[in-house]
Parts: structure tokens; sequence; C-alpha cells
């Protein structure tokens, strides 16, 4: 059965919201016994896949405890786990995990290249699953309407395919939320809000790879609905809305008033609702989502990273009062924290899910490291993130840094920080969660707003490298703005790592340069991945871009008119 079909059962919402509200309460009841549940995870993983051939090369059968473990198991990441699941992509059996993988989502990974996880029913139904339900809980316990009508939400991330890739063995490879839950896992309650909507199977054929005209589909039919809210995920889909809105205007108002979706007649003529939108815009001077659905109470994505930086202003694009509600801490290959209250960032780790150790953020991440379990983690401390669970990665380090925000009922509440990858031209092994605080601290001593921003590497006077920032401004800086703005980010870099203040006291760095772009630049830079073939959930924020193709792309036609490039 279909998402959309489920969806229109009657009863569903009721049944969605029981289960939602059963696992949060689970999951909050776990956190009283923290490390007994980890034992049990790790023990149930063990005995579960010690006849896998890692289980056998890593002496499963002998490991007891936690240090046993760790002595036994290397940390690794996803390329020394690759070997294995390309074989069982190939249709090789009992490897990683002795349950056959159902499906392997696709992560594009910080490199970009194209990662297969293996997702076994295992996995889905003791770790994935009770999270994945309680992930929700905030959004339905606020925006209850959304249960009520499936096209109150605009879920943007939700992207079924009728004839999806496939790995060797046949088994489809394909997004997270390409996935029909009812079908591959037996699970119709998992179908997530706003996969009931109109739009959300297509009314006019597609190319599979088309995602911009999707998108623009999805958003002219949504246009004559009263949304309550916007589900994305990765906010930079949300970021992109009130531009998408602005660039396809005219075409969505003509659609409107002629009931055609795609140039093909399939909804009544809706000659009002236009006429409305268009004295709205011209009145405005521009189009808005509040114009458009002045009822949205949420969006509903993650809330840290850049997107901490840029979702003050994006909520007023959506309306006086909108909430940003934080989506969970989550890769593909597994959950790492999910949020249990109103916290505006941060969720509780899943004792149920999966055995997570961390590694001081600012220490390299070799097979040796010494981990920390969650009981010894520091409060404002970043941390590398690594787990084992079930489903067949073991101490795996995920790429992703966390941000220990505070204890909550003796378990810790982490936030995504950012990549764990470093930039270190001269010493300076600055992460992403470094600069975003230093770029908050600049904005702050300002009284400056951006709409996004990036930086890279590049050659200085004298050859030292120094940091150039591109920069979208919310609104114009002046040029002593601008000029005070790099001055504050420079020091700011210096107080976030000791490698950046010596380079910068021993000439081995220049001072960090913005260059301001204009507003729309990170917008368009955006649509031009995804018009290149690149699914929109994975076109995220990128801080560190040394590509230059990539970064010329971004800059060189989107700069504020009279800067210069060299300054």
């Amino acid at each position: 059965m279909s998402a959309t079909s489920v969806w229109t059962r009657p009863g569903h919402g009721d049944r969605y919201r029981d289960r939602v509200f059963a696992e949060r309460d689970r999951l909050i009841g776990a956190l009283a016994d923290l490390r007994g549940h980890q034992d049990r995870v790790l023990a149930d993983l063990l005995a579960f896949n010690a006849g896998t051939e890692f289980g056998r090369r890593h002496g499963f059968g002998r490991i007891r405890t936690v240090d046993d473990f760790r002595e036994a198991v290397p940390v690794q990441d996803y390329a020394a786990h690759a070997p294995l699941i390309e074989r069982m992509a190939a249709g090789e059996p009992n490897l990683l995990s002795s349950d056959a993988p159902v499906v392997f989502f696709t992560s594009s990974g910080s490199t970009g290249a194209h990662k297969k996880i293996p997702v076994t029913a295992r996995f889905m139904h003791t770790t994935f699953l009770p999270f994945y339900y309680a992930a929700w809980a905030p959004l339905i316990e606020q925006v209850p309407e959304i249960l009520r009508r499936p096209d109150a939400v605009l879920n943007l991330k939700h992207d079924p395919l009728g004839a999806p890739p496939t790995t060797a063995s046949g088994r489809p490879h394909v997004g997270a939320s390409q996935v029909d839950f009812g079908s591959r896992f037996g699970e119709p309650l998992a179908a997530e809000v706003g996969t009931g909507a109109p739009w959300a199977t297509l009314p006019v054929e597609v190319a599979p790879d088309d995602h911009l005209e999707k998108m623009y589909l999805r958003l002219r039919m949504a246009v004559q609905s009263d949304l309550r809210s916007l589900v994305g995920i990765n906010p930079a889909m949300v970021a992109a809305v009130p531009h998408q809105l602005n660039l396809w205007w005219p075409r969505i108002v003509k659609e409107l008033r002629d009931g055609t979706v795609g140039g093909a007649p399939r909804l009544p003529p809706a000659p009002e609702r236009a006429a409305e939108l268009e004295r709205l815009a011209e009145y405005y001077g521009t189009v808005r989502p509040a114009q458009v659905w002045p009822r949205i109470e949420a969006l509903f994505a993650w809330t840290t990273g850049m997107a901490s930086l840029y979702l003050p202003g994006l909520r007023e694009e959506f309306g006086v009062g909108v909430r940003a509600l934080p989506a969970p801490v989550a890769a593909s290959e597994g959950p790492v924290g999910v949020a249990l209250d109103r916290h505006a960032s941060a969720g509780s780790l899943v004792p149920t899910a999966s055995l997570y150790e961390f590694v001081p953020a600012d220490e390299d991440l070799t097979p040796d490291v010494r981990t920390l379990l969650p009981e010894e983690l520091e409060a404002g401390r970043d941390y590398h993130v690594v787990f084992s669970h079930v489903g067949g990665f073991y101490r795996y380090a995920v790429g992703d840094v966390v941000r220990v925000v505070d204890v909550a009922g003796g378990v810790p509440r982490v936030e995504y920080a950012g990549r764990g990858t470093r930039s270190d031209a001269a010493g300076e092994r600055l992460r992403d969660a470094q600069v975003i605080r230093a770029l908050r601290s600049a904005l702050r001593g300002t009284g400056l707003g951006l709409r996004n921003a990036a930086c890279r590497v590049e050659p200085g006077p004298g050859e030292v490298p120094r940091y150039r920032f591109a920069v979208s401004p919310r609104t114009p800086w002046f040029p002593a703005e601008t000029e005070r703005f790099g001055e504050l980010l420079d020091a700011a870099l210096g107080r976030e790592s000791a490698g950046y203040a010596a380079a910068r006291r021993e000439g081995r760095l220049g001072p960090a340069v913005p260059q301001l772009l204009d507003a729309s630049a990170f917008d368009r830079d955006w649509h031009a991945s995804v018009a290149a073939g690149v699914r929109p959930t994975q076109v995220k924020d990128r801080l560190f871009r040394q590509d230059e193709a990539l970064w010329q792309r971004l800059t060189r036609t989107n700069a504020v008119r009279g800067e210069s490039e060299d300054d």
C-alpha cells in the first residue's frame, strides 16, 4: 500500500500519533538506564553477528565487555567497511550482518562519492524505527493539524521512485526518503507526515533526475493548500523555498489560473487564488512564503551548523512566530540523538539503538584512538561520534562532530556541530564548528546578518595563504562594517583554534578576508547543483570549498557590484 493511500485511511492519524508518542515514551524511559541499555546493545550485536566474516575475524564470540570490544575492533570509517559492503551489494551473505540487506541507503558523504549503506530488517526494527518514530513527536505535538489533513504539510524531502536503481544483487540503492517502509519492512505507519499529500505522487510524468521540475510541481500544487508546516531535514532545502517561489512565480500563477500542472490540465482553474497571490506580490514587491501560506506554524529541519546562522532570518520569511523544530542528529548509517522535548537544537542519545563512543574533536581519528563513553562526556565540548549497531557498522566513525549541550536524566544531549574534516593549510586545523562559532561571534559583534557563507584557503600577498569568506548578507553591508566583520572574524578564529592563532602570529597565515556576494548567491548555487542531477537532500551547506570550479561558480557571477575579487 502506498504512503498516499495509507494517510487517507480513516483513523490513520490517530494510530500514527499513538505509535510516535509510545516510542518517545519508551526512549525517555530508557534514559534512566543508559549503561544497562548500552551493554545490552553490545551483547545483542555480538550474539547476532558472531558468525559473520567480520564477527569471526574480530572474535565476537570471546567479547564480553565494552573494553573487550574496544580492544578487538579498531575505530573505522566507511572506507574500512567498504570492501565487505561491496561484497554484500554483490549478493554475498553473512559478511557484516547475519541479516541480508533489504535495501542500501545512498549517501553523498563528505567527498561527494556515493556510499552504499546496508539496511537490514533487524537494524530497522531494533535501531532505526524506534528513534525514527520518536523524532516526529515534537512536530505533531506542536502542530496537530498535520495529522488531520495530509495536505497540511509540505514534505520537501519526499521523493518516491517507481524504478529505483539497484546494486549488483538487485537490491534498491536509494535515499532514505525514497524507501517505502510499508512494503519493504512491513511498517505502513512509518510513512512520514506529508507523504499523503496530493503532490506526493506527481500527476504528470517527470524524468527521475529532473529534481528541479519535481520541486516546482510540488510547490505549484502546494500553493493551493493551507500549509501549517514544512519538513526539510536538510535546512538548505527549506532555505531554497523563498527563492523558488520568486523564481517560478509567473509560471505558478499562470498554472493556477489555467488549472494546469506542468502544462497539463490536472486541477480546477483557480483564478481567484491566482489574483489574490498576484495582489500580494505586487503590494509587497516580492513573494514570501508567509503571504502564500499565512498559517504556517513550524519548520522541521536541522537547526545547528551553518543553519544556526541563517535560520533566525529565514523563519521571518515564513511568518512571525514560526518555530524551527530540530530534526534528529543522525546519518544514513544510524541515529545519534533525538529531541524528546522542546529544546531548540539538541537531542538525547538513543541508548537502545547503538553503542556510542566519542573522541575529542581536536584529536585525530586513528584506529587505536582512545574513546570516551557517554557518561564521560563534558558539557560544552565537541566530539567525534563513533557508533556500533546490529546492522553491521562496528566502531564506525561517521564523520560528524557533535557538541554536548547538557546532560538530561543522566544522558548527554547533543547537537550537530559540523563535519569532522579539517582545513589545514598552515597548522591551523580548523573544523566546521570552530568556524561557525567564529562567524557567529563576528556577526554578534557587528549586528550584521547573513543568508549563508563559505570559505576557502587561497594565496594572499606574498603567497602567504589566507582564508577568503564568501558571504551573502541579509541586508547590504557598508564598507566599514565589512572591514570590521573581517577583523572580528579573524580574531574569533584565533580564539577558537590555537593553531590558527599561532599561524597568524608567526606569519604562516594572512588575515581572513570577507567577500560579499549578493543575497541570492547561495540559492542560485544550490539550484545549479540540483540542476546538475544531485538530489536536493544531498545538496547541503558546505563551509569549506576548495574546488576551484565550484568556488568560481559561487562567487564570480555573484559578487556585490563594485567589489574586487582581489581585495
